[in-house]
C-alpha cells in the first residue's frame, strides 16, 4: 500500500518520501528502493521518523503540494500555481506508522488482512496485532487486504466488525495481483505465470503471512504445490539451504522432473544471491502488483480521490 500511494502523488508531480525503520534488515525498504527507483521518491531509513525527515527536507527542501501539475485546475481555481519540483518533498508517507504517535498525520490508513483479520486476538509478543482492535477509532480510510482470497460473506461480516468500532469508517479492498516471475540470475529474464503450469512448485518464504502467497500460486494452476516457512524476516543459513535442497530432490523423485522454486519479492530483496547455490534447481521471484477491488459501490478511484482531497485541503 505504500507504494501504492506513492505512485500516486509520483503520478500527480509530487515527490513523495516514504519513512521506514528499515526493520530486521530492511527487506521491505530494499524492495520499494528497487520498485521506485526511477521515481521522484525518496525513502528515508530510520527508527526516529522525525529526525530522517528533518535531514530529508534539509537536503531536498519541500512544496506546497496543491500546486503539483496533476492538479493543475484545482491549483488554478486557488490561486496556487502549476508544476512542481521533483526534488521538493510534497507529502511523507509512513511505513507502518500507526503507532508512531509523535508525528502528527493528515490521513491514517488501516490496513487488515482479510484472511487473518484479528490474528489470534493477541498483541505483540503473543500475537500479531501491535495495538488492540479499539485503534481503529483513529483511521481515516480501512483497507481489507487479500479480499480476492475470501468469500463476500466474510467480506461482510469484516466490514461489519470495522463499523462496528467506528460506524463512519470508509472502507476499501485490496488485493495483491501476480503479473510475472523474474529469475533470480538474471532479474532481466521475465517469464509469464503460466511458465509455472503444470509444474511443481516449491514455496519458500519468510514474510509474515506465508498463506496468501501460497494461495496466489496455487491460483495460477501449477500441477503441486509445496512450502517451506520461516518466521518473518529470517536470513537463510546453511542448514535451510540444506533443507530446501532434500525437499526439492524429493518433488524431484515424485514426479519426475526438476521442480520450480518460488518465493517473494520480499524474500528476494533481503538476500539476492542466497539461493544462487540451488544450482541444480530454477529459482524464481513472484512479482505483484496492488490493486484496489470494487467492494460496496466504492472503487480504486474514489480511494485515489480521498488522498487528492486529503492533498487539496492541507494546510
Amino acid at each position: 500500500m505504500v507504494e501504492f500511494i506513492a505512485r500516486e502523488f509520483v503520478e500527480n508531480g509530487i515527490s513523495p518520501l516514504i519513512l521506514t525503520r528499515g526493520y530486521a534488515g530492511g527487506d521491505e525498504a530494499r524492495m520499494l528502493q528497487r520498485h521506485l527507483s526511477h521515481t521522484s521518491a525518496k525513502i528515508g531509513l530510520g527508527a526516529n521518523r522525525g529526525e530522517v525527515a528533518a535531514r530529508f527536507f534539509e537536503r531536498y527542501g519541500h512544496m506546497d503540494p496543491r500546486a503539483a501539475s496533476g492538479f493543475d485546475k484545482v491549483s488554478q481555481a486557488r490561486g496556487l500555481g502549476t508544476g512542481s519540483n521533483t526534488e521538493k518533498i510534497g507529502v511523507v508517507i509512513l511505513d507502518d506508522g500507526m503507532q508512531h504517535w509523535r508525528l502528527l498525520r493528515d490521513l491514517e490508513v488501516i490496513m487488515v488482512n482479510g484472511m487473518l483479520p484479528w490474528g489470534n486476538g493477541h498483541l505483540l509478543p503473543r500475537g500479531p496485532m501491535r495495538e488492540p482492535k479499539s485503534a481503529l477509532r483513529r483511521a481515516d480510510i480501512a483497507i481489507i487486504h487479500h479480499a480476492d482470497m475470501i468469500s463476500d460473506r466474510q467480506l461482510k461480516a469484516i466490514e461489519l466488525s470495522l463499523l462496528q468500532v467506528k460506524s463512519d469508517l470508509p472502507t476499501f479492498c485490496s488485493r495483491l495481483a501476480p503479473s510475472h516471475f523474474f529469475e533470480v540470475r538474471n532479474r532481466s529474464l521475465k517469464l509469464p505465470l503460466s511458465a509455472a503450469s503444470d509444474m511443481a512448485i516449491l514455496c519458500v518464504c519468510a514474510i509474515g503471512f506465508a498463506g496468501a502467497f501460497v494461495r496466489s500460486i496455487e491460483k495460477i494452476g501449477p500441477r503441486y504445490v509445496d512450502r517451506i516457512e520461516f518466521g518473518d524476516h529470517h536470513f537463510i543459513q546453511a542448514e535451510d539451504i540444506g533443507m530446501i535442497r532434500q525437499r526439492l530432490e524429493e518433488l524431484e523423485h515424485n514426479f519426475g522432473a526438476k521442480p520450480m522454486v518460488v518465493v517473494t519479492e520480499k524474500d528476494y530483496d533481503r538476500d539476492p544471491g542466497v539461493l544462487l547455490v540451488l544450482d541444480r534447481f530454477e529459482v524464481f521471484v513472484l512479482c505483484s502488483t496492488l490493486r484496489i477491488m470494487p467492494f460496496a459501490d466504492r472503487t480504486e478511484e474514489d480511494f485515489k480521490n480521498r488522498l487528492k482531497d486529503v492533498q487539496m485541503t492541507h494546510d
